[in-house]
């Protein structure tokens, strides 16, 4: 929904509005029936804009782990809309999730999922062959998006010839070469160091300042400083939308 001024002056231009990347309404999610059923979402409202940083974070428990599961199509509400670059995915099938998974999602998790057998280069390349990208294309792509990371002399190596951090990297890259509108980030700095958490926290903020939507789920408040807003979850419910970095104080006491 665009943003409009509350007073009219024509000396004043009208903001540009933002396109929304995330429209959640009513979104509901249950576990089980009867006496086992588990409410992991209650009724949930959410609107994130194209360009946005976001941090989700809540106790566990809170609902945050299931939003992001939602949010990235990799599960389905039991009601309620999800629409995702304005296009509602909340009932699509299996199939259509792929696809939209494919083409407009990124995704970088904890453990960073690389194939141990293939290079750096081949791990990036993955996710175009399933969209249907030459080869040529496919290579050519998957070294820009390696060298973004700062991995470009490191193309024909092996997970295991790399650094907790540089195969975060190579993982970050595989999520953003097919281009994505969106880039979930579920915990991406929970297996490394402190030093390589900020190496890693800072191609985030270069590729938001890119224009990339971001959208990372992280229990670390010093983490989420570092995004521009913060949703908390609480029992299933958003229940501050907007914080900000120093208002998180205040919801951690640290």
């Amino acid at each position: 929904m665009a943003n409009t001024l509350s007073i009219t002056d024509s000396r004043i231009p009208n903001p540009t509005p933002k396109a929304t990347i995330i429209r959640i309404e009513n979104i509901s999610k249950v576990y089980g029936s009867g006496e086992t059923e588990v409410k992991a979402l209650n009724d949930v409202n959410l609107i994130i804009e194209q360009g946005e940083y976001c941090s989700i974070m809540g106790p566990s428990g809170s609902g945050k782990s299931t939003a992001m599961n939602i949010i990235g199509c990799l599960d389905r509400p039991s009601s309620g809309h999800y629409y995702l670059d304005n296009v509602d995915v909340a009932q699509m099938d299996d199939a259509q999730l792929a696809h939209i998974r494919n083409k407009n999602l990124g995704f970088v998790f904890q453990q960073f999922h690389l194939l141990q057998q293939l290079s750096a280069l081949e791990n990036v390349m993955l996710p175009m062959v399933y969209a249907g990208v030459s080869n040529s294309e496919r290579r050519e792509r998957a070294a820009e998006a390696l060298s973004k990371v700062g991995l470009g002399n490191r193309l024909n190596n092996r997970p295991n010839q790399l650094s907790g951090g540089q195969q975060q990297r190579v993982a970050i890259a595989r999520a953003i070469v097919n281009r994505p509108v969106l880039l979930l980030a579920d915990e991406p700095t929970g297996a490394l160091d402190s030093r390589t958490t900020q190496e890693v926290l800072d191609i985030f903020t270069e590729l938001n300042s890119s224009g990339i939507t971001v959208v990372m789920v992280t229990h670390e408040p010093e983490v989420a400083r570092q995004t521009h807003r913060i949703v908390w979850f609480r029992d299933g419910q958003v229940v501050h939308s907007h914080l900000t970095p120093a208002d998180l104080n205040q919801v951690t006491g640290s």
